[in-house]
């Protein structure tokens, strides 16, 4: 007789209770993301770190007793992934300014077990004929990020080559696992005025600071959809300088001058407009055109707090020397293409000691991710 033979059926069962089928465990990663235009980073280095933003009370913590504190903040956030600061107003010769940003970040001889290391990114102006005002201490952003963060996921940090007044910074990751690659902007985007505009170059004039923002949403969305076809997730973070909807101005949504009205449309137009799908496969406007296509009209992003809270008036920014909630709008936002909107939260900081030193509060967002299964005993 040739062939396997089964055990007899007593000695089959014991085999089966012998080889358990391993449980499977799954490991959860989550991007804590905050995002804060701090009106100037001197508060946070002129004085010894403290203890800003200890309390837990729900109307904030209190900054009339205390002075700012960059790693007491994100202590007290439960030491998130990224912190993006925006206008932190630094010249881009002072290094002083950001090795007491770098320390104030790090982690330091003493602290308790568990307490994690950050490094800070900065993106300055070096632009010679728009960033002049106050010594050069105007603009800027700060991207820090935990170290076990940026060791694992990122690849690199750069600026961008259309912007010289030190307002954007990217973050782009490597995929790992379930957790895609990502292009994470800080951004701190123009506001629109009458003030002219000057080529970064030349000093020529070059219309207006409305002219300006529109060629910057113009710039930024060309780049955001670049990386949507080279498979990037995208979040874009940070003050817009823009509120989007009645729902987000108070007590009314600012419409005049027009031009601000235009600015809007554009904004909306360009990333929350539907994606054509067949237009973005064909690689760029001209070619989706020559194709037969009709053009992108919109990056089809996700307004992270406003798809979670469609109906809840939040702000961001409120104007120092008015009373607190007499005139706000929110003009901070974290966008993100429809994938990573899936598993996203989102909430802003809304209280007047959140504000601490600065005219906006904090907003946050954080995105979940199944990183991977793996085999679990019992």
């Amino acid at each position: 007789m040739t062939g396997a033979i089964s055990p007899p059926p007593l000695k089959r069962r014991r085999i089966a209770t012998e080889t358990p089928v391993p449980h499977m465990a799954t490991a959860f990663v989550t991007i804590d993301l905050y995002s804060w235009n701090v009106n100037g980073m001197g508060p946070f280095v002129q004085q010894s770190i403290t203890s800003f933003f200890k309390s837990t009370s729900k109307s904030g913590p209190s900054s009339a007793d205390a002075s700012p504190s960059l790693k007491e903040f994100l202590r007290s956030h439960s030491w998130p992934t990224l912190l993006f600061l925006q206008e932190v107003k630094i010249r881009a010769d002072d290094t002083q300014t950001r090795r007491a940003v770098q320390r104030a970040v790090s982690r330091q001889a003493g602290e308790a077990e568990g307490t994690p290391d950050y490094v800070a990114h900065f993106t300055l102006p070096n632009d010679p004929h728009n960033a002049r005002g106050f010594g050069g201490k105007v603009y800027g952003v700060c991207s820090i990020m935990r170290k076990g963060f940026s060791d694992k996921y990122v690849e690199r940090v750069r600026d961008v080559t259309w912007d010289q007044e030190g307002r954007f910074s990217v973050i782009e990751t490597k995929a790992v696992g379930n957790v895609p690659k990502m292009a994470i902007y800080n951004v701190y985007m123009v506001n629109g005025t009458d003030n002219p505009y000057k080529d970064a170059l030349t000093g020529e004039v070059k219309g207006t600071r409305h002219d300006r923002k529109l060629a910057v949403h113009a710039l930024l969305a060309d780049e955001c959809r670049k990386l949507v076809s080279e498979g990037y997730e995208v979040i874009v973070a940070g003050d817009i300088n823009i509120a989007r909807a009645p729902i987000d101005g108070y007590p009314n949504l600012r419409t005049s001058p027009q031009q601000h009205t235009l600015n809007r449309q554009d904004f909306e137009r360009r990333f929350f407009g539907k994606v054509n799908l067949d237009a973005l496969a064909a690689g760029n406007r001209a070619e989706g055109l020559a194709a037969g296509h009709p053009p992108i009209t919109g990056l089809g992003m996700v307004d992270a707090f406003r798809q979670l809270h469609p109906n809840t008036r939040a702000y961001s920014y409120y104007p120092r020397g008015r009373p607190f909630g007499s005139s706000c709008d929110r003009v901070d936002m974290i966008l993100c293409t429809p994938r990573l909107a899936a598993s996203c939260t989102a909430s802003i900081l809304a209280t007047p000691g959140h504000r601490g030193p600065s005219d906006h509060v904090p907003i946050q967002a954080s995105f979940a991710f199944d990183e991977a299964e793996f085999p679990r005993d019992g």
